[in-house]
C-alpha cells in the first residue's frame, strides 16, 4: 500500500529545512528519510516536488509518500485472524497460543505473518510484515504490527505492554525481579538468570490465588528472550505448563503467558491508544483462582 501523510509546517519549523522537520518533528528515520529524497513525489511542499535542503514556512503543507512494499511472505488463510485495531499505519491482533509470528524453517506458511499476509492481500495491500515485539509460540495475546517503515522506526521502544501469568505455588503481594539473563548454549534457545548476561529487570503484582497456582500481573522494564519464564523460574515458581523453565502441564499445556495490554501512541496522529485483549479460557482449567 502506498502511504501518503500530510502535514501543517508549525511556527516553530519556519525557515527550517524540509529535513530537520521531518527527523525531529515526525522522527523519519535517515534511511526513509534516504528514501523518500530518491522519489520524485516522495517529498512535496504545497503540491510541488521539494528537496530535504529547502526551507519551510509556518502554514505549508508538507506531504510525505511511502512507496509499497513487499517482503515476499507467502499469503494464508486469514479465517480465525483475530483483528483488534487497525489503520493505515497499524495492524494489532490477539494471537492464540500455539502459533508461531514469523516463518522459520520449521515453520513454513503456518505462522501469523503469513495470515496478516493473506489478511492485507484481501486489501490489496502487499506491504511488509513488522511484529513490533514480538511474542512466544506459546504466548497468546495483542501483537502490534507496523504496516509501514516510518510507523515501524516510530514504534520501536515506544510502547508498553502488561502480561498474565499463572506462576506455580503461592506468591502474594508484589516485587521486582533484577536478574541478568544470558544464554548458557548458544546452539539453543533456552536462557537462563545469573550474575552475568543482559539487564532484565521484571515486575509483577499477585491478583488471585487458589493455594497452588497465582495468577500475575507483569510488566516489563526490559525485553529479553523467555525473559518472565526465565525469571519466574529462578525465583522458584516456574510459569504452569511451561516445560522448558520446569513447569507441569497438569493444569495447562502451554506456558501460561498472555499479553493482555498494550499502549502506544499512533505513529502519525500521535493518538494515545489503549488496546486489550481477554485472557484465554486455558488459563482457567480445573480449580478457580480466587482474589
Amino acid at each position: 500500500m502506498i502511504r501518503e501523510m500530510e502535514y501543517t509546517v508549525p511556527a516553530e519549523f519556519d525557515g527550517k529545512p524540509v529535513k530537520f522537520f521531518l527527523r525531529r518533528a515526525l522522527n523519519i528515520s535517515a534511511r526513509t528519510l534516504n528514501i523518500l529524497k530518491h522519489d520524485d513525489l516522495g517529498l512535496r511542499l504545497n503540491g510541488s516536488h521539494v528537496r530535504a535542503v529547502d526551507p519551510l514556512r509556518s502554514g505549508d503543507t508538507l506531504t510525505l509518500r511511502l512507496p509499497e512494499e513487499d517482503n515476499g511472505i507467502a499469503p494464508s488463510d486469514p479465517a480465525g485472524l483475530q483483528i483488534v485495531y487497525e489503520d493505515d499505519d497499524v495492524l494489532v491482533v490477539d494471537k492464540p497460543a500455539g502459533l508461531a509470528v514469523h516463518p522459520t524453517h520449521n515453520h513454513q506458511g503456518d505462522t501469523l505473518a503469513n495470515m496478516v499476509a493473506g489478511y492485507l492481500a484481501q486489501k490489496d495491500d502487499h506491504g511488509l510484515f513488522r511484529a513490533v515485539g514480538r511474542l512466544d509460540k506459546q504466548t497468546s495475546g495483542l501483537v502490534l504490527i507496523a504496516r509501514n517503515r516510518h510507523a515501524a522506526s516510530c514504534l520501536q521502544e515506544r510502547y508498553e505492554k502488561t502480561y498474565y501469568a499463572i506462576a506455580e505455588g503461592v506468591l502474594t503481594g508484589q516485587g521486582t525481579i533484577d536478574a541478568p539473563i544470558y544464554r548458557p548454549d548458544p546452539g539453543k534457545t533456552l536462557r537462563a538468570a545469573g550474575e552475568t548476561g543482559d539487564p532484565a529487570i521484571t515486575h509483577w503484582t499477585a491478583l488471585q490465588t487458589d493455594g497452588t497456582h497465582t495468577l500475575l500481573r507483569v510488566t516489563l522494564e526490559t525485553g529479553r528472550t523467555h525473559q518472565i519464564r526465565v525469571h519466574f523460574s529462578s525465583i522458584g515458581h516456574p510459569l504452569a505448563g511451561d516445560e522448558m523453565y520446569g513447569g507441569h502441564t497438569d493444569r495447562i499445556a502451554r506456558a501460561a503467558l498472555h499479553c493482555g495490554e498494550l499502549t502506544f501512541q499512533q505513529p502519525v496522529s500521535g493518538k494515545a491508544l489503549l488496546l486489550t485483549a481477554q485472557i484465554p479460557a486455558d488459563f482457567f482449567l480445573g480449580t478457580e483462582l480466587r482474589s
